[in-house]
């Protein structure tokens, strides 16, 4: 199966404050906040969604198509990337912007307050996907991820008009995109991914009750952190997948992203809903427990592990034969 992933590359600046975002919370003054927090560590990290998706995609042996826009100073990151089983070739690079930065402070709550600055990204409008739809081999399916918003956009509307299945994984971008333009960016999708907050916002944005958007994707997928995973598809009921639980907790961010890859490589491997969700629940937590959000190792072992004590020797013996496979 050939998977497209659009979407972010960006370098992630990941800070840890030692305590809690709600304590400095005033009721009553919240329409005018500065707050500064002096924060323990700084990590330099590479990331961006469709990134971590690729790369997690590659790592899983699935030479993903990475589709984004970055500056020059991206060299070292491609190489990484192809290093790691991701094609690079749809990567638009500017002559003038920087790669994009992502800034994020997470607190003892693993709450996050981020600042997420462009830069490049927003050439990514340029990009075509017709030449890798048509090239032989095609795509199977594209990945829309949170990017520039005309990009997204463009995306959607190419793989409609190309006839190509496509992933709507909008996230962050949700807080920019209203009306009709949140509508064209999920309907007709075969899979919608988000998180609580984004299904609750999404419905906001588009207008749409929840029937309606199961009315117009194929299978909605909502993640709940430590609560896990709600899978849901039109006029069936809610499939509910838990959590694979730990006590090492390092760093929330890319972990959606985990899930994703794990979530779509076990559909490359025409595994059921179930089964991928509980491959990519496992990814998540193994990203959890890193800093960074390619900075993680994978182990057939290690996940098989991890998904028997979860879900059972069952489920961990269909997994585990695949894994050993690819890792």
């Amino acid at each position: 199966m050939r998977i497209a992933v659009t979407g972010s590359i960006a370098t992630d600046h990941l800070m840890v404050y030692p305590g809690r975002f709600a304590d400095q919370l005033v009721d009553g003054h919240l329409e005018r906040v500065s707050l500064s927090f002096l924060a323990d560590t700084l990590e330099i990290r590479r990331g961006g969604v469709a990134a971590n998706i690729a790369l997690a995609l590659g790592r899983l042996g699935l030479r993903p198509l990475l589709a984004g826009a970055v500056g020059a100073d991206f060299a070292e990151y491609r190489r990484w990337l192809e290093a790691n089983g991701v094609d690079t070739r749809l990567v638009h690079v500017s002559d003038t912007l920087h790669t994009a930065r992502f800034v994020c402070t997470t607190d003892t709550d693993q709450n996050q307050i981020a600042t997420f600055y462009a830069g490049a990204m927003a050439q990514a409008r340029v990009i075509r996907l017709e030449t890798a739809a048509r090239h032989p081999g095609g795509l199977d399916l594209v990945v829309v991820g949170a990017n520039d918003p005309v990009a997204m956009l463009r995306h959607t509307d190419e793989c409609r008009a190309l006839g190509v299945p496509f992933a709507a994984d909008p996230s962050q971008q949700l807080a920019r995109i209203q009306g009709e333009e949140a509508r064209r960016l999920i309907d007709g999708a075969r899979y919608l991914f988000t998180n609580e907050y984004e299904a609750a916002l999404l419905r906001q944005r588009t207008g749409w009750t929840h029937e309606e958007i199961l009315e117009r994707v194929g299978t909605w997928i909502v993640t709940a952190g430590a609560d896990g995973v709600t899978i849901t598809g039109k006029g069936g009921p809610p499939l509910a997948v838990p959590a694979v639980p730990t006590d090492r907790a390092e760093d929330p961010t890319g972990v959606g992203d985990a899930f994703r890859a794990g979530f779509l490589a076990g559909t490359a491997w025409d595994w059921p809903p179930e089964r991928s969700a509980q491959l990519g629940c496992a990814l998540a937590t193994v990203v959890l427990e890193s800093v960074g959000t390619q900075e993680y190792k994978l182990s057939a072992a290690d996940l098989a592990i991890r998904i028997e004590e979860t879900y059972g020797k069952t489920a961990a013996a269909r997994i585990r034969t695949r894994l050993s496979e690819v890792l």
